[in-house]
C-alpha cells in the first residue's frame, strides 16, 4: 500500500510516515497544495490523508478540484475541525472518510484499510475472488483452500490486480505500484512476475489486454 500525505505539521507529518512505515505501508508526503495535483494525478497512490487547513489553501478546496477532473482516489480527511459542517462539507465534496485530530495511529490505520476494502468491493479483512482467497494483513492466499506458495512480489501484484476485479490495470500503473518508491518497476520483469503469478493460479486468471495491461477475472 502506497500513500500520500498532505499535511503542513512537521511532527505530524513525521510520525504518520513512521507508524504507517511499521504497519508496512509506504508513503509519500507533502506540505503545499501547491506541490499536490500533478503528482496526485500522476502517480498511482492507494488512498490520500488530506489535511484540511494547509499554508496556502484549503484541503476541501483541492478535495473538490480532485474529484471535479474525475480522480477516484480514495481520500481520509485530517482535521482538528469538529464542526458537523466541517465534515459535512468535506463528506459531500467527495471525501470517503475524516479523522479529527488529535487520534491514535492504530485508528488511522484501521481506517486507511477500511476504505481501501470499500475501494476494492471487499467487506472484510479477507478478500475473495471466486475460490480465491487473499488476507492483505499476513501476506497470505489461498485457491481452493491451499495455501499458496507466493514471493512478495507476486504477492503484491496479484493483490494490485485484486483491488479491481474484472477491471484491467495498465502496465504502467502496475510497475509504479510495484516500485512506489523509486523507478517503475521495468516491463519486461513485470511480465515475468506475470507469467510465475498465472503459473501459480492458474492461467485463465489473469488475461492480458494487449497494448494496455493485465486483468484479474472476477
Amino acid at each position: 500500500m502506497h500513500i500520500l500525505i498532505i499535511e503542513d505539521d512537521l511532527d505530524l507529518g513525521f510520525a504518520l510516515q513512521q507508524a504507517l512505515k511499521a504497519d508496512g505501508i509506504t508513503s509519500a508526503w507533502l506540505r503545499r497544495i501547491a506541490d499536490a495535483p500533478t503528482l496526485a494525478v500522476d502517480l498511482p497512490y492507494d488512498c490520500a490523508l488530506l489535511d484540511i487547513s494547509l499554508p496556502d489553501g484549503s484541503g476541501l478546496d483541492l478535495l473538490k478540484r480532485w474529484r471535479a477532473s474525475g480522480l477516484a482516489l480514495p481520500i481520509i480527511m485530517i482535521t482538528a475541525r469538529s464542526a458537523l459542517d466541517d465534515r459535512l462539507s468535506g463528506l459531500d465534496g467527495g471525501a470517503d472518510d475524516f479523522i479529527i485530530k488529535p487520534f491514535a495511529m492504530a485508528e488511522l490505520v484501521s481506517r486507511l484499510r477500511a476504505v481501501l476494502r470499500r475501494s476494492a468491493q471487499q467487506a472484510s479483512q479477507l478478500w475473495r475472488i471466486g475460490d480465491l482467497q487473499i488476507e492483505p494483513r499476513s501476506y497470505t492466499a489461498r485457491l481452493d483452500g491451499e495455501a499458496l506458495d507466493l514471493s512478495p512480489r507476486e504477492f503484491h501484484l496479484m493483490l494490485e490486480l485484486a483491488r479491481e476485479p474484472g477491471v484491467v490495470v495498465p502496465k504502467g500503473v502496475l510497475a509504479q505500484r510495484m516500485e512506489p518508491l523509486g523507478d517503475a518497476l521495468d516491463f519486461s520483469a513485470l511480465e515475468v512476475h506475470v507469467s510465475n503469478l498465472r503459473r501459480k493460479i492458474g492461467a485463465e486468471r489473469i488475461r492480458t489486454v494487449r497494448g494496455v495491461g493485465y486483468m484479474l477475472d472476477a
